[in-house]
């Protein structure tokens, strides 16, 4: 199973990209909010993937953050809700108000997203509520401290991939973290980038 991508940016749409790894181009469907922290065409990505399979197909669907992919993977095991929906719905609202929709029971406005009714909203806050409680909790834990040694580890190995040494891409991880913390791998990615390109 595909579990994430790195490689150059070659076609960007807003519910779907195509990144290039070594001649290769793999498609992957996207959310809005990963659509948004993507670079510019030709610019380094590093997406986690949800490998989907079934019977005529593989598809590919990417998150620029964990969080969104640990969301997504909870919300596909809801019934009636499919990998499509799924990213709907993690477009229709940011991360952080989708856990907060779920833990506060809010049927209205999960009911606002385009493609899930009252039944689904209902559906979704009694089969995610215990799930999204630790994701929630995990979410404070990672403001609260910062970039995790997993994240650090994940960027250093994104840079690994992309042809820097390991001591390189270990030392500007840790320069951008300590001038400007972050806890979301693409930022993170992004900053250290461009240290490395100056």
């Amino acid at each position: 199973m595909i579990a994430q991508l790195t490689g150059t940016l070659v076609e960007k749409d807003a519910d779907r990209v195509v990144v290039d790894i070594h001649g290769v181009g793999y498609e992957v469907s996207i959310p809005f909010s990963t659509y948004y922290e993507l670079g510019e065409l030709g610019d380094a990505v590093t997406l986690r993937i949800h490998t989907h399979v079934k019977e005529d197909a593989l598809s590919l669907y990417g998150f620029s953050a964990v969080k969104e992919k640990q969301l997504f993977t909870r919300l596909i095991q809801v019934s009636g809700i499919g990998p499509k929906l799924g990213i709907t719905i993690l477009s229709g609202l940011p991360a952080e108000e989708l856990i907060q929709a779920v833990l506060g029971a809010d049927v209205v406005r999960l009911n606002g997203i385009p493609g899930v009714g009252k039944k689904t909203a209902e559906r979704i806050i009694l089969e995610m509520r215990d799930k999204v409680a630790g994701l929630a909790s995990a979410e404070e834990e990672a403001v609260a401290g910062g970039a995790s040694g997993a994240l650090q580890r994940d960027v250093v190995s994104a840079l690994v991939n992309l042809g820097y040494s390991k001591p390189v891409a270990e030392k500007a991880v840790s320069q951008v973290l300590n001038e400007d913390p972050t806890d979301r791998f693409e930022t993170l990615l992004r900053r250290t980038l461009r240290k490395t390109s100056t």
